[in-house]
């Protein structure tokens, strides 16, 4: 990336290496644009025609739809969780790069006369612009080696190949953390565009049994007009749907029930891998974020939370964090859209927030396994803290009716691990 450093700044310009006019250049990046367009083009027309390829293998093989769902949502987690950091690292370099800028102009005088030093020196004529910090830096040293600046000047060449150095640096910087975010910005697209045929799949399947859960779907949201709380409504749902009532009686018959290791790997399974008191510390976030409220925190209205605020990207995955029956899936008062997954064994989780839920009420779902999709702005009511552009994912644990502490069965995440 070239910087123009104003006229007043004469420099030495390499005659085997002339510079490109800025029509030159212009058609160049134009060129380069126009290559990454049709290397797009041509990876996503790749994509979907493996995407068929695959769907058509997976539509008659429920354990392999169901790992390559578990899989493709964990992906899709993975690359927004890059881009989010990718995104948190660029701002500083910009802001280092106007900091340097600044500084150099700030000491135009002196960037001028010693560039005129160093053509009068080396016998050169001088023109009137430097194109790129490179150049310039390139003259200085040389003529620092030669001896031809002079040594009152040796002091201010030294600093300006310093700030010449860093400059370059962190444009180098730039250039790649921008390449590398554009790079997992096409790979989210194609990896998102995976996952809603694969959702599609998987819901494709359930639709055998929709007739017979629209009535329940109708008294559901009934209920949920009639209750004024999460435990009355999962409570009456228990007792009154049919479908969450049997979700209910296979969550406490599996509650207790020993499982092996082979049963958590797999992805076949139609109850819940262990019990769910026995997953502490195993159970993944089921959106990549930052926690900005925590249980037990102040919520503001003089009372505490009662959950987990994660504000993520837009359009972020939701997964499941644990294996369970889906007992609701629906809008709730204040909640928004609400997702309620029994865990068994007396354990609910409770997800709002979304933008749109991808599951059915009374289907199983895995740990990891998508269930739904965060909008593009806040949806909780105390974001006020949150950026406008960041949805908000409310989750809450709880026991017998009762919110509990999530802390204790969350999974360490690789960043907690890398600071012990």
């Amino acid at each position: 990336m070239a910087v123009a450093l104003t006229p007043f700044a004469p420099a030495v310009l390499h005659a085997q290496e002339p510079p490109q006019s800025a029509r030159e250049v212009e058609k160049a990046e134009r060129q380069r644009e126009l290559e990454i367009l049709r290397s797009d083009l041509e990876r996503r027309k790749a994509a979907e025609a493996k995407l068929k390829a695959e769907l058509e293998i997976l539509k008659n093989d429920r354990k392999k739809l169901s790992q390559t769902l578990v899989d493709a949502a964990a992906r899709t987690k993975a690359i927004e969780g890059r881009l989010s950091a990718a995104e948190a690292r660029i701002p500083p370099l910009d802001a280092r790069e106007k900091s340097i800028r600044t500084s150099l102009e700030s000491r135009r005088a002196v960037l001028a006369e010693v560039l005129a030093a160093v053509a009068r020196l080396s016998r050169q004529p001088a023109p009137a612009i430097v194109l790129k910090p490179d150049d310039a830096l390139a003259s200085i040293r040389s003529a620092m080696l030669l001896g031809a600046v002079v040594p009152e000047l040796r002091a201010e060449a030294e600093t300006l190949v310093a700030d010449l150095t860093e400059l370059a640096r962190v444009r180098r910087e730039i250039m790649t953390e921008r390449a590398a975010l554009a790079e997992d910005r096409a790979g989210l697209d194609l990896e998102r565009t995976r996952l809603t045929a694969l959702v599609e799949e998987r819901q494709r399947r359930q639709s055998d049994t929709e007739k017979s859960l629209d009535a329940e779907r109708t008294r559901s949201q009934a209920l949920a007009r009639q209750v004024e709380t999460v435990s009355e409504l999962v409570a009456r749902m228990e007792k009154e749907i049919e479908s969450a009532a049997k979700a209910a009686e296979a969550a406490r018959r599996e509650a207790e029930a020993k499982k092996t290791v082979a049963a958590i790997s797999d992805p076949a399974r139609i109850t819940p891998a262990i019990a769910f008191a026995q997953a502490k510390g195993q159970l993944p976030l089921p959106v990549t974020g930052t926690r900005i409220r925590d249980f037990g925190a102040p919520d503001g209205a003089g009372g505490s939370e009662k959950g987990v605020q994660v504000a993520t990207r837009a359009g972020a995955q939701v997964t499941a964090p644990c294996d369970g029956w889906v007992v609701y899936a629906g809008l709730f008062r204040s909640y928004g859209r609400l997702l309620i997954i029994n865990g068994g064994g007396g354990y609910h989780i409770l997800l709002a927030g979304m933008e749109r839920i991808t599951v059915e009420l009374g289907q199983f779902v895995l740990t990891g396994e998508p269930v739904a999709v965060m909008g593009s702005g806040p949806k909780a009511a105390s974001d006020a803290e949150v950026s406008a552009s960041k949805p908000t994912l409310y989750i809450e644990f709880r026991k017998d009716g009762n919110p509990i502490d999530p802390t204790p069965w969350w999974a360490e995440t690789d960043s907690e691990k890398a600071r012990g």
